[in-house]
């Protein structure tokens, strides 16, 4: 599944948070991370989840694109 590559990179800069911290958060790798932000890979299921509670969202709010 491909997740909204602008909806995760919105929500992580308004956290402050790095690509390296959300990768220590969610154990995936950041180039991965980095790739799916730039919409060149995409997420299975768990990664997604894993992403958003990271990221303090619903699923749902990055793979539709939605934004706070």
């Amino acid at each position: 599944m491909r997740p909204h590559p602008s909806a995760i990179r919105f929500r992580r800069e308004a956290l402050d948070m790095s690509l390296r911290t959300l990768s220590a958060k969610t154990g995936i790798n950041r180039g991965h991370l980095s790739r799916v932000e730039r919409g060149l890979a995409g997420l299975g299921d768990a990664n997604i989840q894993k992403v958003a509670e990271a990221l303090g969202v619903s699923p749902a709010a990055i793979t539709q694109g939605e934004t706070p």
